[in-house]
């Protein structure tokens, strides 16, 4: 069956064809591709077309598709078998190795994803401060926990509304929206809410509606704000961390949160995420702390196994390697863009992250986008895909680099684009 006649029969199984939305090319004139398999910086669709893939399943393959080394952790492991429920060494293994690395966290808990991790984090704040509301910033994805799905209703400090239905209006007043980048509008929250704020949640690397960069001065700002008013700074980092550096945003930068969740990067692919901090606020989850949190899969032995080889192998010099790459996909793809119709378009880079937009105004909250950028990405995404360049199917999403991505890739990369 060819993409089309697939897409069709999932329609009639699954709700709109696709088990997550990003997935469904909503908007777009083509089909969403079947991919079959993916190997290095590559993946192939059930028809046998072949794609460069700047999606890289939205992040966490830094290494590219099948790494030899992380495959053979993987199959190595379900020899042993693929699920205990019970305590292991992987999950332990894999705990210590980051904990020594990472100097500002003492703890670790593993679960499945990064929703589940922020929905950890929301609760653990609360159990921690006492306190019921918490801060987050119109334009940041945490998930699709019920306290994350709210955007800003009025443009009021504070005030939000649901971004999907089956969100109450209770849990909408208990997230209170500010603007990226404002710190006096989050000043006024905190004054006019003194001691009910649990936290603010944040990425600091804001990449899930484009890539909004912020300063350092709006971030330590947070981070004294927090302290002052006795609430935790929590640092979403499911898609920074370990990708823009092995300590995420908090190495890059200095500043240190109370709580940072992570995603499915330290799987290298595999069902991952987690959370951590100090011990001191670590401790109040189950069995020792009255929060509780559980799951039967958390610290999966597999997705252990292959988390402890894949981040063994970001080294320094790997990181170097992973932003020179993008640096060098980036090149190409502006050398192309600017002549051949999207001379409009920048394309953002941070580290391994790259965002290309139709707007070279400065861009650090949502309501900097420009109004047509849907448009004007259907007609880029679509040429890129007949091209044989696979970008993430949304406006909104960025593009991922790899270690994949090296010179022998780019130069089919420069291939494709001119051909």
């Amino acid at each position: 069956m060819n993409n089309k006649e697939l897409f069709e029969k999932s329609l009639k199984y699954v709700p709109g064809g696709v088990h997550s939305p990003v997935r469904s090319f909503k908007g777009l004139h083509t089909t969403p591709r079947f991919v079959n398999r993916g190997k290095g910086a590559f993946i192939w669709d059930e028809e046998g077309k072949d794609y460069i893939d700047f999606c890289m399943s939205f992040g966490p393959l830094i290494h590219g598709h099948q790494d030899p080394e992380i495959k053979e952790a993987i199959i190595k492991a379900l020899d042993n078998g693929w699920t205990f429920g019970a305590c292991e060494k992987y999950s332990l293994e894999l705990a210590e190795y980051i904990v020594n690395k990472i100097s500002f966290i003492e703890q670790i808990r593993f679960v499945n994803s990064g929703t589940e991790a922020v929905m950890t984090a929301i609760r653990l704040a609360r159990g921690v401060t006492g306190r019921s509301k918490i801060i987050k910033f119109n334009g940041c994805y945490h998930g699709h926990t019920d306290s994350m799905l709210i955007k800003a209703g009025s443009g009021l400090a504070g005030e939000a509304e649901a971004s999907s239905k089956g969100v109450t209006k209770h849990q909408a007043e208990d997230t209170l929206i500010c603007e990226l980048g404002d710190l006096n509008e989050v000043k006024e929250v905190f004054e006019r809410f003194p001691t009910n704020i649990a936290a603010i949640f944040i990425e600091p690397l804001p990449a899930n509606n484009g890539l909004l960069v912020q300063s350092q001065e709006f971030l330590q700002g947070l981070r004294d704000l927090c302290t002052k008013y006795g609430a935790m700074l929590v640092f979403d980092e499911v898609i920074s961390g370990f990708r823009i550096g092995f300590g995420g945003m908090s190495e890059k930068t200095g500043i240190h949160p109370d709580i940072v969740t992570y995603g499915k990067i330290i799987g290298g692919g595999m069902p991952v995420g987690a959370i951590a901090g100090k011990k001191q606020v670590m401790e109040f989850l189950a069995p020792i702390g009255p929060v509780y949190q559980a799951g039967t899969l958390s610290g999966n032995p597999v997705a252990m196994a292959a988390g402890l080889v894949n981040l063994k192998k970001l080294t320094p010099e790997a990181y170097v390697k992973l932003e020179n790459n993008t640096k060098n996909v980036v090149a190409l793809m502006k050398d192309w863009m600017d002549k051949n119709g999207f001379e409009d378009y920048q394309t953002i880079q941070y580290g391994s992250l790259f965002y290309p937009i139709s707007n070279h105004n400065k861009l650090t909250k949502i309501g900097d986008l420009p109004a047509n950028m849907n448009e004007r990405f259907k007609k880029l995404f679509e040429i890129m895909l007949n091209k044989g360049i696979y970008l993430a199917p949304n406006a909104y999403e960025v593009g991922f680099g790899s270690l994949a991505h090296d010179e022998k890739v780019q130069e089919e990369m420069k291939r494709r684009l001119w051909t």
